[in-house]
């Protein structure tokens, strides 16, 4: 049976991305240890409504650990002290009966507030956008065997293609650097053919992107590798940066 704990949380509110945020307290009794961290954060929301107060404005989206939207940084850690797992896969039997919980939202320029700990994750998709792609003549599906591609490299691209884009490794990174996110990006593409048509480009163009929108750089301290919660590898920006050089090698 499920043990009942009763915590105490500190959540960052903050109204607008213009407007100065604050740790507020807040008391819960009575929580079930099987419940889920989000079900705990609804169990929040439900109080502070029929307290006449304004809810937290949290993500969430599949809470199967997939979408990669419930981006929380809990008690120092991106999706809290549990490895290898989502928010929504995070359990309150990973906290004790007493224990305090700071919850806030993702730490860098490139993730700016909306709204308590909701943040504008966009970038991730401007930087998708800007090389994350193959071009393709459209028509009927090729067989699947038609090119053939080691298994090797075959588990390597779906390895790096795990990455759901949540934003931890630039949240777990003193820099606030991206680069693990767009290695996994590159590196799902560089290993296969499909692959080769924007090679030349692709890194150079997402690399851009990426400083242009305000992510640090990398200084290979691997807080990202550790935090991800689906152990991208760090292997990957050793990869993106052979293929940024070849690009450049090429011009």
């Amino acid at each position: 049976m499920d043990k009942i704990i009763d915590i105490t949380l500190k959540v960052w509110r903050q109204r607008g991305p213009k407007e100065k945020g604050a740790f507020e307290t807040y008391q819960l009794k009575g929580i079930s240890q099987g419940s889920s961290f989000l079900e705990m954060l609804d169990v929040l929301n439900e109080q502070l409504i029929n307290e006449g107060k304004e809810p937290v404005f949290f993500d969430h989206d599949c809470r199967e650990g997939i979408c990669g939207m419930c981006s929380l940084y809990i008690n120092g850690h991106p999706h809290g002290p549990d490895t290898a797992v989502t928010t929504c896969q995070l359990h309150m039997r990973k906290f004790h009966d007493g224990e305090t919980i700071t919850i806030e939202p993702w730490r860098s320029a490139g993730f700016p507030v909306i709204r308590d700990l909701t943040v504008n994750r966009q970038a991730y998709d401007q930087i998708i956008q800007a090389g994350g792609f193959v071009n393709v003549n459209t028509g009927g599906v090729p067989d699947a065997n038609a090119i053939a591609i080691p298994k090797k490299d075959a588990d390597l691209a779906m390895d790096a293609a795990a990455c759901i884009g949540c934003g931890a490794c630039a949240a777990a990174c003193k820099n606030g650097s991206a680069m693990l996110f767009v290695a996994a990006k590159v590196s799902q593409l560089a290993l296969l053919p499909q692959g080769k048509v924007e090679a030349t480009q692709r890194a150079k163009a997402m690399v851009a992107k990426m400083d242009e929108l305000g992510f640090g750089n990398c200084t290979n301290t691997r807080a990202c590798e550790q935090e991800c919660p689906k152990s991208i590898s760090v292997t990957n920006i050793a990869r993106l940066n052979r293929e940024f050089l070849c690009a450049k090698i090429k011009d």
